[in-house]
């Protein structure tokens, strides 16, 4: 089987090279050496030609003499969750769904991101009595990294 620290070396190797904010969210070797390597950016987009060069890297260094292996390289989707500190922070300002490990789940603005925590802001319209508009009532809801579950990035098409 193909080591997952020398896939991992190859990669950093050449997310060094590029030094464009490229990291890794997940990296999979499966027994029958199918390899998936997924990616993200500080700022902005994982293209085309990261992947490719990345996979490229990879691809020319292992040997399909000595063990034949799969290789897909891929950007990580916005249809999957957080998975990875860096995408926390990447992600600050954004509309977030965080699903609980009790079940719960808060959707809102995640304003704040730390390897332990994550703060989301969340705002309703509120009665308040003796008033005759309804308020806005701004709430912070600080998130330990333990008690979730699951985050995803909310899209929207306004």
């Amino acid at each position: 089987m193909i080591s997952k620290s020398r896939v991992t070396e190859l990669i950093n190797e050449r997310i060094a090279e590029l030094d464009n904010g490229l990291f890794v969210v997940s990296l999979s070797i499966s027994s029958r050496n199918s390899i998936l390597v997924e990616l993200d950016k500080h700022e902005g987009g994982v293209s085309v030609k990261d992947c490719i060069s990345v996979s490229r890297n990879i691809e020319h260094n292992l040997d399909r003499e000595e063990e034949d292996f799969e290789l897909s390289v891929t950007s990580a989707g916005l249809d999957k969750g957080l998975r990875v500190f860096p995408q926390y922070k990447k992600n600050i300002g954004r509309e977030v769904d965080v699903k609980l490990v009790d079940g719960g789940g808060i959707v809102g603005t995640m304003i704040d991101a730390t390897p332990d925590q994550i703060v989301v802001q969340t705002t309703r319209k509120e009665k308040i009595e003796g008033k005759k508009k309804k308020e806005v009532i701004v709430e912070d809801h600080v998130l330990p990294m333990n008690k979730v579950k699951e985050t995803k990035i909310v899209i929207s098409f306004k």
